[in-house]
């Protein structure tokens, strides 16, 4: 349904260590009443995804490795493999959390289960159930993402730099989430609306989903902190720009290419720039139609269209869009003065311009 943005052998090789690993997993766990929940979560693990975080860390541990260590990169494929372990748990979660329908093209993983409880008629509430097994799924897949990168192939030295970003990461992507949960709670699209949106994207996003991910490539390859330091000016725009792009496509986008809904985001009143943007821009008469449709959680298509309509009119798309394309090129000129090899140079590039125009 998706074309990812990883060269096709990295994408394939990402798969098949995650195949081996949650396959070795499944076989320390042969009771029968497990095998729905393990198959379900080795199912969504290998069922689409872009794999963009093992493509990041991928290119930054192929541009600052010895020209003579080039062929051994298992360790960049294995810690790029322990990064989409996590991505998976955090969409379980975030799933969860903003009551999302769908993911991936197929119903979230917290409605599947609650389906499969109506479908046994077990008892309790379906919905509950639903909740709670994914909850555990999402924490399984966290906690197989730090036993794959402990078994990452490298030195004790490059492993432990490797495993201080990778907590890192996990602690900035858990508050950005909590931001995130806090501004919806508020429902506070007023005075200070814009910069709460900016700093939910910087821990949520742009950290978790871009200079970690490069970060840990590089040390796993010896990088300097000097080059660390040039891969967060590289990540921190674009990663800007990546989660500008998905707020674009949560409501803009065509659910058949992203796999997603574009009415969650919206009924869940998400605090976007894309809808910080439009509470400031816009006047009484289209404030008056964001208070009414955003939030509601019945909101259909014809209420969702009246908001596209404001985010447009009112400038708050356009303003997002110029944003995204300065986040890019911001991020692009810092990557002309990275000090790594000019084929992942060439690749980075590429990532970056898949990130900021992506369309699934």
């Amino acid at each position: 349904m998706t074309l990812a943005p990883a060269p096709t052998p990295l994408a394939a090789r990402i798969d098949a260590v995650l195949a081996g690993f949650v396959d070795g997993q499944r076989l320390l766990w042969p009771d029968d009443e497990l095998r729905p929940m393990l198959d379900t979560v080795r199912r969504f693990i290998l069922t689409g995804g872009k794999r963009l975080r093992p493509a990041f860390c991928y290119w930054a541990w192929r541009g600052v490795a010895a020209p003579e260590e080039r062929g051994e990169d298992q360790a960049a494929v294995t810690a790029g493999a322990a990064l989409e372990l996590f991505h998976c748990f955090a969409l379980i979660h975030d799933d969860i959390i903003d009551a999302g329908s769908r993911r991936r093209g197929q119903a979230s993983m917290h409605e599947e289960f609650a389906a499969a409880h109506a479908r046994h008629g077990w008892r309790g509430d379906a919905r509950s159930f639903g909740r709670n097994t994914a909850l555990l799924c999402g924490d399984l897949c966290a906690m197989w993402a730090e036993e794959l990168l402990t078994g990452c192939p490298t030195t004790p030295v490059r492993l432990a730099q490797a495993q201080r970003l990778f907590a890192v990461m996990r602690a900035e992507a858990v508050a950005g989430e909590y931001l995130e949960v806090v501004a919806q709670a508020m429902g506070d699209f007023g005075d200070g609306a814009r910069q709460r949106a900016a700093r939910v994207l910087q821990l949520k996003t742009a950290r978790y989903s871009v200079v970690r991910p490069l970060q840990i490539g590089a040390v796993l390859a010896g990088a300097s902190d000097a080059v660390l330091d040039g891969l967060a000016a590289f990540g921190e725009p674009l990663g800007e720009a990546f989660q500008l792009r998905d707020d674009v496509l949560g409501v803009f986008g065509d659910p058949v290419r992203t796999g997603k809904s574009v009415l969650d985001d919206l009924r869940q009143a998400k605090p976007t720039t894309l809808l910080a943007e439009a509470f400031a821009r816009g006047d009484v008469r289209s404030r008056a139609v964001l208070s009414a449709h955003v939030g509601d959680p019945a909101l259909d298509e014809a209420g969702a269209a009246l908001v596209r309509a404001v985010l447009a009119e009112s400038g708050a798309l356009a303003a997002v869009e110029e944003r995204i394309a300065a986040a890019r090129a911001e991020a692009l000129r810092a990557l002309e003065f990275l000090d790594v090899a000019e084929e992942s140079r060439q690749s980075l590039g590429a990532l970056a311009d898949f990130v900021a125009s992506r369309s699934v």
